[in-house]
């Protein structure tokens, strides 16, 4: 039995996504893993910026039934793949916030957008581009898990974005500064400038510390 208290803070979530200007009215959806085999996830048609009870989902993660008769998202697909491959990861968030929705929409997407420490630090040094695929077919759900087996964002051709995360603190924080590279990118015309391979092993070393100092 999932408690009150677990709705109510995955409310105050996906409003946060909302107040953030990462999704607007129907766009994005949001998914929580709460118990080991239990999901959370914004109903199908529902607005993540005002999401209210009766439009979250419960699903099961191992078999994608649904437990309280609220359809999931349409991307229940990826959510609950994603979840499934990353056991590290207990929070996936889609999103198409105005930058970085505008970046996928472009007709040549940059391979580098580590423009600040931010960006390899948070969001991924790569940034995997998935080719254009239907909303919700199972083509972009597998798309979308095989990227992020190994990442943490990926960017969706002419649709949006994808981040996931341990928790809406971690999941949060790497859309927003998804969304920051992709400004400065747009608002510089391409004429940025990026971390070199050393810096961003630097990083590496003495932020993450991902390697022996």
């Amino acid at each position: 039995m999932i408690s009150e208290e677990y709705f109510q803070q995955f409310l105050a979530e996906a409003h946060r996504v909302g107040d953030a200007g990462l999704t607007v009215c129907s766009s994005g959806n949001i998914s929580w893993r709460v118990e080991e085999d239990v999901v959370m996830l914004s109903g199908t048609g529902s607005w993540v910026p005002n999401l209210v009870r009766e439009k979250v989902s419960l699903c099961r993660l191992s078999t994608g039934e649904v437990l309280n008769g609220v359809k999931p998202s349409m991307e229940h697909g990826f959510h609950l793949g994603v979840l499934r491959a990353r056991p590290d990861v207990n929070v996936v968030l889609h999103f198409q916030s105005p930058y970085a929705t505008a970046m996928a929409c472009s007709k040549e997407i940059p391979a580098d957008l580590n423009v600040t420490a931010e960006v390899p630090c948070h969001v991924g040094a790569e940034i995997p581009v998935i080719p254009y695929f239907r909303p919700g077919s199972p083509e972009l759900a597998h798309a979308v898990v095989e990227a992020l087996t190994g990442h943490n964002s990926c960017l969706l051709r002419k649709h949006g974005q994808v981040v996931c995360g341990k928790d809406f603190n971690q999941a949060f924080e790497r859309a927003m500064f998804f969304e920051m590279a992709c400004r400065i990118a747009i608002l510089t015309r391409g004429q940025y400038a990026t971390l070199t391979k050393e810096e961003i092993d630097d990083l590496e070393t003495y932020i993450l510390g991902k390697k022996t100092k």
